[in-house]
């Protein structure tokens, strides 16, 4: 399924400002444009289905960093119909933490049906190896 590249971009940027949005009711309203009723986030901490439940997640998580935002850390890449972009939290006094990614499924709609987030940069392939050894 191929879809419109701007709209899924335009979906992508539409998350990002939810993420950086205080107000609840705000978010909730972003989060109606760009993600899909049943929609799942995961990360290495959570899985999440739903915008309200993402909302609060995110509220969360705000609660615990005061003034951080999340930043692009690249372009947003795309094609039929997943896409996949690099972020970073930056804290209240400027200090940019960690390049992260997301990679997210999007709904024939334009919404977001799925996003996997994944913190840090990616291990070595020395320490997956490593990892696979002690199996």
């Amino acid at each position: 399924m191929m879809l419109d590249r701007n709209r899924m971009r335009g979906a992508a940027a539409l998350y990002l400002a939810a993420w950086n949005e205080t107000d609840g009711p705000t978010r909730e309203r972003i989060l109606e444009q760009c993600w899909a009723a049943e929609g799942v986030y995961v990360d290495p901490i959570v899985e999440i289905r739903g915008g309200k439940a993402l909302s609060a997640h995110i509220s969360q998580i705000q609660e615990k960093r005061p003034g951080a935002r999340l930043e692009f850390a690249s372009d947003i890449d795309c094609h039929h119909n997943v896409l996949r972009f690099l972020w970073r939290l930056v804290l209240a006094d400027g200090s940019k933490g960690d390049i992260s990614v997301d990679f997210a499924e999007v709904a024939a709609d334009g919404r977001l049906a799925k996003v996997a987030g994944f913190f840090g940069p990616p291990p070595t392939l020395e320490a997956d190896f490593r990892a696979r050894g002690s199996e």
